[in-house]
């Protein structure tokens, strides 16, 4: 009977140490921390759009898993965990979980999902985290105290800044927003981070067929009607480095963007000049209280003689506002899109602007 009975309790531990806990966190939870014009309203997931978006979750368990799936496969993120290690994860077309950590040692942990693409790619539904071992859903951190915001194009998206070959590569596997002086920036500061960008665009003219006026005020940036909700978020310094593109394709009269924006006529100074400062009052009527540094930088738009410079400069000046800034990237002069360290030059010289200039 003795041994009937050791046998019935061995068996049930056995069972007990081989049955996995298990607990899955929906999308909808408040414990998760977004970050980005994200859309959670929608009734199976969360989409997401915009570089620099991210997910953050502070839990307890052995290992951690997401539930996500990609529009187009073409999509990637940046997982990092503990703020420390940090590794790529390739996001598919198919409704998968994809593991995200495994192994961990008993105690409080932190994963953050980045995304280091553009819009472009695809939207990426996530539905939820599912932790095993011993889970625990934990609180979300305490929101940061300072809050930034971008609006650039490809130098601020942080386009092929991971390619070494010297060949600008569009493959997106090279652009890492992560990387940009953007998200460098707002890292220095701990501050959170909202960046709304595209690779070709412009702030009259673009290489794609949208300008930044179109675009600046939507949630979901492949859909006219899709409006984001500027009370949502309320940055403390918004930082604009637009004027690249246009100082290009003003000069190309005979391209199929200069003729859909200009027709025949040649923008003149006037033109061009009110264009920014009429883009720079949107954002100044969404945010009354946020310092607003209008930069440019670092490719030729900057070089020495560029009047590009001088056109910000008069639309800043133009609104007599106390609290709109002007500060230019150093010219770093290349054949491709920002390198890292080009990336890190031009963050340095924003956060010293920055340190030198706002009390926030």
């Amino acid at each position: 009977m003795l041994k009937l009975l050791l046998s019935i309790i061995c068996i049930t531990l056995v069972f007990a140490c081989s049955t996995e806990q298990e607990l899955f966190v929906d999308y909808s939870n408040s414990q998760i921390e977004y970050a980005g014009r994200i859309d959670s309203s929608k009734v199976n997931g969360a989409e997401l759009y915009w570089s620099g978006s991210s997910i953050k979750i502070n839990f307890e368990g052995e290992s951690l898993s997401a539930f996500m799936e990609d529009e187009n496969g073409d999509n990637y993120y940046n997982i990092i965990l503990d703020n420390d290690s940090l590794f790529i994860l390739h996001t598919d077309t198919i409704k998968r979980y994809y593991q995200l950590a495994s192994q961990l040692p008993k105690g409080k942990h932190t994963i953050e999902i980045f995304k280091r693409t553009e819009w472009d790619r695809g939207k990426t539904s996530f539905y939820g985290f599912q932790i095993k071992g011993n889970p625990k859903l934990l609180h979300k951190s305490e929101p940061p105290k300072r809050k930034m915001e971008f609006y650039g194009n490809s130098i601020t998206a942080g386009y092929a800044v991971e390619d070494t070959s010297g060949k600008d590569s569009p493959d997106s596997t090279f652009t890492n927003n992560y990387l940009s002086y953007a998200a460098i920036t707002a890292r220095h500061f701990n501050a959170a981070y909202q960046c709304i960008c595209r690779s070709g665009i412009g702030i009259t003219v673009s290489w794609i067929p949208l300008i930044m006026p179109e675009l600046y005020d939507r949630l979901n940036p492949t859909d006219p009607n899709s409006k984001w909700a500027f009370s949502q978020y309320s940055p403390d310094i918004v930082v604009i480095n637009l004027f690249q593109n246009d100082s290009w394709l003003v000069n190309m009269p005979n391209s199929e963007a200069y003729k859909t924006r200009f027709g025949n006529e040649s923008p003149d100074d006037a033109y061009l000049i009110n264009a920014y400062q009429q883009f720079l009052s949107k954002i100044r009527t969404h945010y009354p209280n946020a310092h607003i540094i209008c930069s440019l930088g670092c490719m030729d738009a900057v070089k020495e003689g560029s009047i590009w410079k001088d056109y910000i400069k008069t639309a800043a000046a133009n609104l007599n506002d106390e609290m709109i800034y002007t500060h230019f990237m150093p010219y770093l002069e290349a054949s491709t899109h920002p390198s890292i360290k080009d990336q890190e030059i031009m963050a340095n010289h924003l956060i010293q602007f920055i340190e030198d200039t706002i009390n926030w």
